[in-house]
């Protein structure tokens, strides 16, 4: 393990919180990780983002989600993290992330993921039912072979006004671009669902989401018989972009007051689901 740009995290701008960064290796892949309120809290919350989105666009969420430890991760070829030369499935990248929890200490967590990471999320939540509590889906689908996902994004509000530039943004490899891309095709969480429902589970929807329309985060919600459905102003981007919004909906929701499941057993190992697309 080697520490990258390490330093305990501190005010910046009154409640702007400076992350910690490492670097961690995991089935032969290399990712570069950002925590924020290291060691705060009991339950640490895993944040897996969207297509080519790092922490660093993730971090005005992030930042604001406090009395917890919240980290994340940037998928090959994004950010801070160097390609993988080799392609990956939803299911092995599922285990690569599992595997830099246990590196990093975190047996039980709470999980979010929006947009691609919404799916990630899913799949890691069920191939790993027995260490994930809570579960936070945004602006995602159970389905990404559906016709119309991500081609309306030329009239998505947050696309159109410039917010990924806002957002910085970075821009991924192509070969980071094309694997992430591969590892979600013809996904669906068909075979997921019962080991899905067994925990508290938020979804959170904008209104006027092109990318992956709203339709499919609802029929999502009845799927995983959701305990709680958020619809939120904005375009696709509306986790960042209505930052203090979706984050005080998340910390309301990991409240000790929100009954996680009690953890099972665990398994002696995690056998990867079937989720239609395995190319590794």
């Amino acid at each position: 393990m080697t520490r990258d740009h390490a330093h305990p995290p501190h005010a910046d701008h009154g409640d702007r919180i400076l992350p910690e960064h490492q670097r961690l290796s995991a089935r032969g892949m290399t990712f570069r990780i950002t925590r924020w309120h290291v060691g705060a809290g009991s339950t640490p919350l895993l944040f897996l983002n969207g297509l080519g989105a790092d922490a660093d666009a993730a971090a005005p969420l992030l930042r604001r989600i406090t009395n917890r430890e919240v980290w994340t991760l940037d998928m090959p070829g994004t950010g801070g993290s160097p390609d993988c030369f080799w392609p990956y499935s939803a299911s092995s990248m599922a285990s690569a992330v599992m595997d830099v929890a246990d590196q990093l200490g975190h047996h039980q967590l709470d999980v979010a993921g929006f947009s691609w990471g919404g799916a990630l999320a899913q799949q890691l939540t069920a191939q790993f039912s027995d260490r994930v509590a809570r579960l936070v889906l945004m602006g995602t689908t159970g389905r990404f072979s559906a016709a119309d996902i991500g081609w309306g994004a030329i009239f998505d509000r947050d696309v159109v006004s410039g917010a990924i530039s806002t957002l910085k943004m970075p821009a991924t490899s192509p070969l980071g671009f094309t694997y992430q891309s591969l590892a979600m095709t013809g996904w669906n969480n068909d075979g997921l669902i019962p080991n899905l429902v067994e925990r508290p589970i938020l979804v959170l929807s904008a209104t006027k989401d092109h990318v992956v329309p709203s339709s499919y985060s609802d029929d999502l919600a009845n799927l995983v018989q959701a305990h709680r459905h958020v619809k939120i102003s904005g375009g696709h981007l509306f986790p960042f972009t209505k930052a203090q919004q979706c984050a005080d909906e998340i910390m309301a929701f990991l409240a000790p007051n929100t009954k996680a499941t009690t953890p099972k057993k665990p398994r002696k190992s995690a056998a990867p689901l079937p989720c239609g697309n395995e190319l590794v």
